[in-house]
């Protein structure tokens, strides 16, 4: 009769090497303080994002910093123009802020000893909360205009959207668009519909007849919209700037 000898289960002894120094009930109070201190520091950082003071840096170790992670308000400026987008304070943003971005607030926070304030986000007009006079980016303030980049959530901005918003870039651009618009509208215009045959000097004449029309409608637009050129709203936290 050979004798067995049964194997070994590892996850048995270490269970009994568990319970001979701790009980149960206890490793059960002291899960329930983690998690508890987990949901109250979460708090403490959605607070600060949600309802947070607007502070100009923050104390980061400069040795612990992402090269590849840091921008000046300069980069930060032209990104928003070209896409017509709104840097602005966390606070208003009406979107949701996602877990992982306060994981790595979290892991930010541990790294560098502090607790990060100011936090800004970059993402289009409709994802704030602006008052009236697709792709979120968060910051923190590092100092002189630099800002660190925490998180990124969401979907790509449409990879036209920097072609469809270049004529809301500056006054200058718009005006570029209207007058190109005028100009391939008035070749539109059949010959003789005011003369038996259209001069040059006629067609200039509906030409600017035309783009009187298109920017009088614009004009309008803009004003009854409360729309603006995007060099003027991108940090601005009203609808209607």
């Amino acid at each position: 009769m050979k004798l067995r000898i049964p194997r070994t289960n590892i996850e048995h002894q270490l269970l009994k090497v568990r319970n001979k120094s701790i009980t149960e009930d206890h490793i059960l109070e002291e899960v329930g303080l983690i998690f508890r201190d987990t949901e109250k520091k979460d708090k403490e950082v959605l607070d600060e994002i949600n309802h947070g003071s607007n502070v100009a840096r923050n104390d980061f170790n400069p040795d612990l910093l992402d090269p590849g992670k840091v921008f000046h308000l300069d980069q930060i400026y032209r990104i928003c123009v070209n896409y017509r987008l709104r840097f602005l304070d966390s606070k208003l943003f009406k979107g949701e802020i996602p877990y992982e971005a306060l994981i790595k607030i979290k892991e930010l926070e541990k790294q560098h000893i502090t607790a990060l304030k100011g936090f800004k986000i970059v993402a289009p007009s409709h994802l704030f909360k602006l008052e009236n006079a697709d792709d979120p980016l968060l910051f923190a303030p590092i100092g002189n205009d630099y800002y660190y980049l925490i998180h990124k959530w969401g979907n790509d901005l449409h990879p036209l959207r920097k072609l469809i918003m270049w004529p809301f870039k500056t006054l200058e651009n718009f005006v570029l668009l209207l007058l190109v618009t005028s100009f391939l509208t008035a070749l539109l215009v059949p010959d003789g519909l005011f003369s038996p045959e259209q001069s040059t000097t006629e067609f200039f004449m509906v030409f600017f007849f035309i783009f009187k029309w298109f920017a009088g409608l614009s004009i309008f637009y803009g004003f009854k919209m409360g729309k603006n050129f995007n060099t003027e709203i991108w940090n601005s936290k009203f609808y209607n700037a």
